[in-house]
């Protein structure tokens, strides 16, 4: 047992884990079966659309809502047993803005410093917290008057305060412009580099090759978790059958059309002046070139590829049930 009561984490153990994590509502299932464990001092990210689950699966990891089944574990401290150590190990940040707008950078972090019990620690961490994030010009500006990126910052400054081990951040750069999200991302290698672990989710696909392993959830089903370069290589992705091709072109939205009537073509896109898609064993090279004119080379998936290829095999396997629609976000 450690000092305070909770159980000692095993030095070996991940920072987080996760096993048959479960949880509905009635006769609604907002997270099926769901285990993942993530190691110290990793980042993690956690993708899926809106209502597949990911939020669910924080809450219930957070200690914040007792799972139907299964269990989760922080720094080794169960999250249903031993919720109150979980949630004095953790930080938290989410996609809104939930600090107070009335209150200064300075009021806001002093706050939450006194939530956190931090005594004699506060003053000093606050200013340590203020100078790392860059905020001294808005020490004494109102939170509501922070442009989305600096509110963003004073958000992370009130969940690093206490100096958790472990940190979950729910979209934090949703609605940020890119230089804010560069900042903000730079901000967290440092975290990692300290041995913070930092459990992600996102819908940018930028910020998910940026992660040191990925999860995809789809309707409360885990689909897959890896390295984004393992991910890239799933067999669903690439079947053996099928290779992917790039052409570089002027005006590529052009031959779209053409492409998709294609037979042995599919998840024909476009990146830039790039014309991305994925061709059947069975469609030669010379053959693509005669229907459209282009010449295109070998090409590789990218992250989007992955999680739209795996969303699409799961629904036309049926793996599992689609669940009725629900308000609210799973």
């Amino acid at each position: 047992m450690s000092a305070e009561g909770g159980t000692k984490p095993a030095n070996s153990e991940p920072a987080i884990i996760a096993e048959h994590l479960t949880m509905r509502f009635g006769d609604f299932t907002a997270v099926h079966d769901v285990s993942l464990d993530v190691q110290p001092g990793m980042i993690f990210g956690f993708l899926g659309p809106n209502g597949s689950g990911k939020s669910t699966v924080i809450r219930m990891l957070c200690g914040l809502l007792e799972p139907s089944g299964g269990s989760g574990r922080i720094l080794g401290y169960d999250c249903v047993r031993e919720s109150e150590y979980v949630k004095r190990s953790i930080g938290y940040m989410g996609q809104r803005f939930s600090l107070y707008p009335d209150l200064t950078v300075w009021e806001n972090l002093t706050f939450y410093g006194r939530v956190y019990s931090m005594g004699r620690k506060l003053a000093g961490r606050r200013d340590e917290v203020i100078a790392m994030l860059g905020m001294e010009p808005y020490v004494y500006r109102r939170a509501a008057h922070l442009s989305g990126g600096w509110k963003q910052r004073l958000a992370l400054g009130c969940a690093i305060l206490h100096e958790p081990r472990v940190m979950f951040l729910d979209e934090p750069t949703a609605g940020i412009d890119p230089v804010a999200r560069r900042a903000l991302w730079d901000f967290l290698f440092s975290l990692a580099g300290r041995g913070v672990t930092l459990f992600v989710t996102t819908h940018y696909m930028d910020e998910a090759e940026r992660c040191n392993e990925l999860a995809y959830i789809y309707l409360s089903h885990l689909l897959v978790r890896g390295r984004p370069d393992e991910l890239k290589t799933d067999p669903r992705v690439t079947p053996p059958h099928m290779r992917w091709l790039e052409a570089t072109v002027e005006r590529p939205a052009e031959l779209i059309p053409q492409l998709i009537a294609t037979a042995g073509l599919d998840n024909v896109t476009i990146f830039g002046n790039t014309l991305h898609m994925r061709a059947h064993e069975s469609l030669s090279d010379d053959e693509i070139r005669r229907r459209c004119g282009v010449q295109f080379q070998p090409g590789a998936p990218t992250l989007e590829d992955v999680f739209v290829m795996l969303t699409l095999e799961a629904e036309r396997s049926k793996q599992f049930e689609q669940q009725p629609a629900r308000g609210g976000k799973a």
